[in-house]
């Protein structure tokens, strides 16, 4: 029964994720979705990115979180129009849904966007499993997290068309094996390129424009 009830809901939201496509398409804007745990830097990484695309290329954001509006407030600064989601009235999921993706698209000026990210949840498990409409899931995996996380939580990785593996600041303090990482992530996704960056010092940054150039192209 309760393999019948998730499969309904699935199905019902990548109905409306594939509306959302279409949308998206209609308008040329590739879509980035990003997902990660609590913490790993997705807001950080969206500042930076942010502050390279200013006059250069017109962005919406999309952001969630179960409460507050603290990350919209970070990325206010950059003049880009954002749509906050907050799940807790609808019981604090921990994703985003396409319907919520759908009704935030209302509130944005799609003919003046050239590129739209989408900051999820902090969660490795429900954000992989939902279908947004996006063109790309990006995920985020930072080093203080530890070594096993590709291998814990198998399909983020494996629905990600890109890792940045983050805050590489830290591997001489923290002792990271890198190799091991990159071997983990290998292990359940071997096509998945790693751009390895930090959004403290902007190391790798370039490489992470460079890819969004490419998608959005």
């Amino acid at each position: 029964m309760k393999i019948s009830v998730l499969q309904n809901i699935l199905a019902a939201n990548n109905q409306i994720a594939t509306q959302t496509r279409l949308t998206l398409a209609e308008h040329l804007i590739p879509a980035i979705n990003l997902i990660s745990s609590p913490g790993a830097g997705k807001t950080a990484i969206l500042e930076r990115t942010l502050e390279a695309l200013q006059g250069k290329t017109a962005c919406g954001i999309i952001e969630g979180d179960i409460a507050t509006t603290l990350d919209s407030e970070r990325l206010s600064r950059f003049g880009f129009p954002i749509v906050q989601i907050n799940t807790e009235p609808f019981g604090g999921d921990c994703h985003l849904s396409a319907s919520a993706i759908q009704q935030a698209l209302t509130q944005l000026p799609l003919n003046q966007i050239q590129l739209l990210f989408i900051e999820n949840v902090g969660n490795l498990v429900c954000p992989a499993e939902f279908d947004i409409g996006e063109t790309a899931k990006v995920i985020v995996l930072s080093l203080p997290e530890g070594e096993d996380k590709p291998l814990k939580y198998p399909l983020a990785f494996r629905e990600a068309k890109v890792c940045l593996l983050n805050k590489m600041d830290l591997q001489g303090p923290l002792k990271t094996n890198i190799n091991r990482i990159l071997d983990h992530i290998r292990r359940v996704n071997p096509n998945l390129p790693v751009l390895q960056i930090s959004a403290a010092t902007g190391e790798g940054l370039e490489a992470w424009l460079s890819w969004l150039t490419k998608i959005s192209t």
